[in-house]
């Protein structure tokens, strides 16, 4: 049925008429949006809601994950024509999922931004529907954080990275994607004692209460009892995923800003994200992808990847 499909299905991304669905569109084809949902702004009935933030102002390094919304969709026309392997059900068959495009800013009015997208997220929560971030550097996390916890209020926060993101910013006024964590704890956005960082493996002199389980320890204990330790630690409350791609050693994903080596392995992260199943999920991101530092294309199949584990958790959790 699939190659009988493949014959005629084209561009799904404008001419789908169904959100819900595989898709049997030749990967190498077409219109690339996520997955193959329809690109659409109508979040009538949607229960996720994908959307790209193309920004990579906020950068300590090198620069070009403004490119990364686009190549993870790219990268992603490889998973929709099966269920994802191991999960046991079609989220892609069983949820209304949409591409809801990018955000649009002005890319030369850096202190716009930040309300721009605050304003963009709260938009799809507020219609009902969840979120799915393909970043842009990790900056992005704070404003998706102020429009989930105004909904949800203080989210139990898990994040994959090999830094933790907390360099202090006292007057909580600069947009850098190494302050983002600090100004979500300061402001009270996530539930620090009950928040968890994975993966973590440069010096960080305060971790605000933040619980960590760093690279060397994933790689002592194994994925399935990090799992079991992140599921205790953030319990059944509301919580919130952001997976920075450098969580990987540059073996798996080198096309990114600020690569660190003794990362951990794609088996590894797939592992952990697979054992927390049943999570509150209320949203995610995937971040810090930047093509140009990658000419395999491996990292953005990395970030597709994660992204559909993200899918999966979301709606694993909205089962009937």
């Amino acid at each position: 049925m699939a190659l009988e499909d493949a014959k005629h299905e084209i561009d799904a991304a404008f001419t789908r008429a169904d959100p819900r669905g595989l898709s049997y569109e030749n990967a190498f084809a077409g219109a690339t949006s996520f997955l193959r949902r329809k690109y659409s702004k109508d979040l009538t009935g949607v229960d996720l809601a994908v959307t790209g933030v193309a920004f990579d102002q906020a950068v300590t390094h090198r620069p070009g994950t403004r490119f990364g919304p686009r190549a993870i969709r790219e990268a992603s026309t490889l998973q929709p024509c099966d269920p994802p392997y191991g999960w046991g059900f079609d989220p892609l068959s069983e949820f209304a999922i949409t591409d809801y495009g990018d955000l649009a800013f002005d890319y030369a009015r850096i202190a716009d931004f930040p309300a721009a997208l605050r304003a963009h997220i709260a938009t799809i929560l507020t219609a009902g529907a969840g979120t799915l971030v393909l970043g842009g550097d990790h900056y992005i996390t704070f404003p998706i954080l102020q429009a989930h916890a105004q909904k949800f209020g203080p989210l139990r926060l898990i994040q994959f990275d090999a830094h933790s993101d907390l360099w202090p910013d006292d007057d909580m006024a600069r947009i850098d994607h190494g302050t983002m964590m600090y100004k979500a704890v300061k402001a009270g956005l996530v539930d620090a004692a009950r928040s968890v960082q994975i993966g973590i493996r440069t010096v960080t002199e305060d971790h605000m209460g933040m619980q960590v389980i760093d690279a060397p320890s994933v790689h002592m204990e194994g994925p399935q009892a990090v799992a079991a330790k992140v599921r205790e630690i953030v319990g059944d409350c509301p919580c919130y995923i952001s997976f920075d791609i450098d969580a990987l050693d540059p073996a798996f994903a080198p096309g990114t800003g600020t690569p660190v080596w003794g990362g951990l392995a794609s088996w590894q992260a797939a592992a952990i994200l697979r054992g927390l199943a049943g999570i509150d999920l209320k949203g995610g991101d995937v971040v810090e992808v930047s093509p140009p530092h990658d000419p395999t294309g491996a990292t953005a199949i990395a970030g597709a990847h994660v992204a559909m584990e993200l899918l999966c958790l979301y709606c694993w959790a909205r089962r009937a």
